[in-house]
């Protein structure tokens, strides 16, 4: 990887990092150090952030956003980090920025965290993997279907290792990694339903105009979406401690149908084999008013339910199994002792995780050996793209047939036109 004239020694972060994570030695990167870059630095990009600078073969070394608060405070923060950890009271080896473009116009640079609103996320992490970065970019990986495949192209193309935000393949103590190897397995018989119990789908933004804060680059914010005044409600003033709620409005997000169905369809997806596929019939409730109640159908005939109990829940011939992040439930009780997953059943990947770096380390561990991730560009999206077929049937109200193969809808202009969405003035995935 690209050393730097701030490079932090990994000695000295590793010896004075009480709890750091270390890499396996197979694993370590030539030089020890990973430069990364993060971009978008609200609630869940400190998080991430802070997760990635607990593994002393990396170094944060530019931060961006578009709230002048925000990136001073994750600069400020990021700075007092590596001073304490290398003894350098005046250390100042974290730049902040503007404008993505010019963080990932760095050389040195090896990888950026795209956590910005998901109307950014396709634009950032095509110029990201042209500019040769590897990218952990945060759930769901797109605001539309055309732009998640466009971002699976080009890091294909460019050679770069991606991960998608999506960690519940690698954390929470391995309950659906269990849950799904359960299904994969055939432990509770033939599948005949599943359930994804997260909320309402998105709708169009119709908030009211408030002053724009002086720190505030609107229009960077709003970049390709369509535009409209600014309000508190999409862009919170300054730091702020909350998931703000534009991930509820059709111009910038999925709803919460892709906030957490980002998470949950992908357990469902990872159950049921179909990672690398879809749904090809979407029906939507009869009744105009419902948000909950959508079905899904596979080409095997297995039908997907949105809505349920919270998590991902699985019904077979011989049993059930539900899983969230706090419980893992089968019934009969004693399932998985009376259908043990032998040595020679299907086994997916474990990460070892049970802490909330562990899907990070996934990430660290393949931009060292250039594997694939747990949750790869693929895998994310083809779980967007089952919140997206989700938000534009409940939008349509009319049943849908769906082509996973060429990411089309059957004889339907009108639902193929919403397969992208236009981009505001210059903005464009080049």
């Amino acid at each position: 990887m690209r050393g730097g004239a701030a490079a932090v020694s990994t000695t000295l972060i590793s010896s004075g990092l009480a709890g750091s994570v270390s890499l396996n030695a197979k694993a370590a990167s030539p030089n020890g150090r990973v430069n990364i870059g993060v971009i978008g630095v609200g609630k869940q990009g400190l998080a991430d952030m802070q997760r990635a600078w607990q593994f002393p073969q990396t170094q944060i070394v530019a931060v961006c956003d578009v709230v002048g608060s925000r990136k001073e405070n994750a600069k400020k923060i990021t700075n007092e980090f590596y001073a304490k950890m290398t003894n350098q009271p005046d250390y100042d080896g974290v730049k902040g920025y503007d404008d993505y473009r010019e963080l990932l116009a760095r050389d040195d640079i090896d990888a950026v965290l795209v956590v910005t609103p998901d109307h950014w996320h396709a634009i950032i992490a095509v110029a990201a993997a042209k500019a040769k970065k590897d990218i952990y970019c945060e759930k769901p990986i797109s605001r539309t279907i055309a732009e998640g495949r466009a971002m699976v192209n080009a890091v294909q193309a460019n050679k770069v290792v991606f991960q998608t935000g999506s960690q519940q393949r690698s954390e929470y103590d391995g309950k659906f990694r269990i849950a799904a190897e359960l299904v994969r397995n055939g432990k509770l018989g033939e599948i005949q339903a599943v359930h994804v119990g997260v909320g309402d789908p998105n709708r169009p933004c119709d908030l009211p105009e408030e002053t724009v804060p002086d720190d505030t680059n609107w229009d960077m914010w709003l970049g390709p979406a369509p535009f409209r005044p600014y309000n508190e409600i999409l862009c919170p003033k300054g730091v702020h401690t909350h998931f703000p709620h534009w991930r509820l409005y059709r111009e910038y997000a999925g709803g919460s149908v892709a906030d957490f169905g980002a998470h949950h369809f992908d357990i469902a997806q990872w159950g049921l084999g179909t990672d690398d596929t879809g749904p090809v019939k979407i029906l939507p409730p009869t009744d105009p008013e419902k948000k909950r109640g959508l079905k899904l159908i596979y080409e095997n005939g297995i039908e997907m339910f949105h809505g349920g109990p919270g998590g991902t829940t699985w019904v077979g011939t011989e049993g059930s199994v539900s899983v969230n992040r706090g419980w893992l439930i089968t019934v009969p009780e004693d399932l998985r002792e009376t259908h043990p997953i032998a040595d020679q059943d299907i086994h997916l990947e474990n990460t070892g995780g049970t802490n909330r770096v562990s899907h990070m380390q996934n990430f660290l561990e393949r931009v060292a050996d250039r594997g694939k991730c747990i949750c790869h560009e693929e895998i994310g999206h083809r779980t967007a793209t089952i919140c997206h077929l989700t938000n534009l049937a409940y939008q349509l109200r009319r049943p849908l047939e769906w082509d996973p193969v060429n990411e089309k809808f059957v004889n339907d202009d009108e639902a193929n036109s919403l397969i992208d969405q236009p981009m505001r003035g210059d903005w464009k995935l080049s």
